[in-house]
């Protein structure tokens, strides 16, 4: 079960034109943004990375809007495990459990996870949170990170197992972001 106090987010490279190629990207786009204002009400920690941003541009406007306060971490390797300030914000969490959203769910999303699972962190997928261009690669991807033993969740269920309850004012928060 994912703990609240033990959680952070990792948003994987929703940038650009390349973003607006995904499969299914009205969903990508809801799911992520429930996803970053339901996380800022129980303080779970989001690292924000962008691939390549002078190349493929910035995060686009719909989420890059939700996370006003933070600041994205620019890389060029394809798994973000493989850039330092990348492992020092993750390190600065102390966060154990990782779920991660984005984009592509065959390059950068699938690099990134198989990185951090063979690191040792406890890694969830949030299956409605990524995409690819092609619906099939993103099936690949998810099969195969689960044959590597990575789990795969939800955006709702991710948010329910955080809350733990449906007492107080978090819950109540939550429920308006998720309807």
């Amino acid at each position: 079960m994912l703990n609240r106090n033990n959680t952070a987010l990792v948003l994987v490279d929703i940038q650009g034109n390349l973003a607006g190629l995904m499969h299914d990207k009205h969903n990508l786009y809801c799911n992520v943004q429930k996803l970053i204002r339901s996380l800022k009400v129980l303080n779970v920690p989001i690292i924000w990375l962008e691939q390549n941003p002078q190349g493929i541009g910035p995060t686009v406007p719909v989420i890059a809007n939700l996370l006003e306060n933070q600041t994205p971490i620019s890389k060029m390797t394809f798994s973000a495990y493989q850039n330092e300030e990348f492992k020092q914000a993750l390190a600065d969490t102390h966060c154990k459990q990782i779920l991660v959203a984005g984009i592509e769910s065959h390059v950068c999303v699938y690099q990134t996870v198989v990185d951090l699972h063979k690191a040792g962190f406890e890694v969830e997928v949030l299956s409605d949170a990524v995409s690819s261009r092609t619906h099939s690669n993103k099936q690949i991807a998810l099969m195969k990170m689960q044959n590597l033993g990575i789990q795969l969740t939800s955006t709702e269920m991710a948010l329910f197992e955080l809350l733990g309850t449906s007492e107080g004012q978090d819950f109540k928060e939550i429920i308006k972001i998720i309807k």
